[in-house]
């Protein structure tokens, strides 16, 4: 007989290893706990309302990722690029950067796409190679800021848990990533912080004619992701005219950008408005109401977040966490007031509170304004 399955912990997951990153892929949905009114709520009592606090933690610390135009947006571009990469092994494939600042949610959006390419290469191959192997269709290596070519391929190894990885010369820990790609068939390789190298260093010269031999080599997409890769030299020669690798890198990388949310425009009034009410819909409060986002505290959570849905997402799930803490069970101004936020949210947001306070600037559309 075999027992129930045993999931690993969510939150505890390194999806620089394949285990790790399989368990992502194969998460069900998360089920959204009951909202309960003041007075069924009053009646939990003991274990069931601890189990009901806890179910709302976790509920409110993982609302997204939400399909805003920015993400729906990015993976038709990514699909395009991926599903055109379908060129026989001995054509190099086009690579894809991912360029935004951060809080953007630039890395949720590359993994909701690497989960949504994983389980399609799944469905339609199967689990195993003709060969027997396991299929893995994503490889996800973070980089660190001090990542130099041996260093990449050990990490490439590490996701596979290759016996190998611990001592070995760059050259050989290249081979055997490789022979690990070709073996279980990636197609997608994401490297995530890539902004950590330092392109203009030699360990960033080595790395950059590494991606370089990878895109020729390995019959994978690469994805990567990053902040200010443009002005770090990804896709120019650098400081140095003569560093044609970097120029070649960028030559073969399509870049790709996560723009965050506007309001000088009605169609960025609109879209931040449906951002707020789709947020709404997912808060579990007992006091919480339609409109409590995207009406009362619009202006607000603009000025707070400056327009980047993770310092607004940060804002939001803290918010939630005080208001079923403190019994308040709604999100306020006054309860937001004493949530801290991001450093660059809160440096940003005096100028914003001043523009809306004065009138010169508005997040709520037009027709909304005409309705109140």
């Amino acid at each position: 007989m075999t027992g129930p399955v045993v999931r690993p912990d969510p939150g505890n997951l390194a999806l620089s290893r394949k285990e790790d990153f399989q368990a992502f892929v194969d998460a069900p949905h998360r089920i959204r706990p009951d909202v309960l009114n003041r007075h069924a709520l009053g009646t939990l009592t003991g274990p069931a309302r601890d189990a009901y606090d806890r179910a709302r933690r976790q509920w409110h610390a993982n609302l997204g990722p939400i399909r805003t135009p920015q993400l729906a947006s990015l993976h038709e571009d990514l699909w395009d690029i991926v599903d055109s990469n379908v060129q026989d092994g001995d054509q190099a494939k086009g690579a894809v950067a991912v360029d935004a600042f951060p809080g953007l949610g630039k890395t949720t959006a590359v993994l909701a796409f690497a989960r949504e390419f994983h389980r399609r290469e799944i469905a339609e191959h199967g689990a195993f190679t003709g060969q027997g192997h396991e299929r893995w269709p994503v490889c996800r290596v973070g980089l660190t800021g001090n990542t130099g070519m041996k260093d990449l391929n050990r990490a490439m190894l590490e996701f596979f848990g290759h016996p190998g990885r611990q001592s070995s010369t760059a050259a050989r820990l290249g081979l055997q990533a490789l022979d690990c790609m070709l073996s279980c068939e990636v197609r997608l390789l994401v490297l995530d912080d890539l902004h950590f190298l330092k392109w203009r260093k030699t360990s960033g010269i080595e790395v950059s004619n590494h991606l370089k031999w990878i895109a020729n080599e390995f019959p994978v997409t690469l994805l990567k992701v990053g902040v200010g890769l443009a002005g770090k030299g990804l896709f120019s020669e650098g400081e140095d005219r003569g560093e044609t690798a970097l120029a070649q890198t960028g030559q073969r990388t399509t870049r790709l950008d996560m723009p965050p949310f506007t309001i000088g425009s009605e169609q960025g009034r609109r879209q931040w408005r449906q951002l707020l009410l789709a947020l709404e819909q997912r808060i579990v409060l007992a006091d919480a109401y339609p409109g409590m986002l995207a009406d009362d505290l619009s202006d607000y959570l603009f000025a707070r977040s400056t327009g980047h849905i993770g310092s607004l997402m940060t804002l939001v799930n803290r918010g939630c966490q005080r208001a079923q803490r403190t019994g308040t069970e709604r999100l306020t101004q006054e309860l937001l007031d004493q949530v801290k936020n991001d450093a660059a949210a809160e440096h940003a947001r005096r100028e914003l509170e001043y523009a809306f306070g004065a009138g010169k600037a508005t997040s709520r559309p037009a027709r909304i304004r005409a309705a109140g």
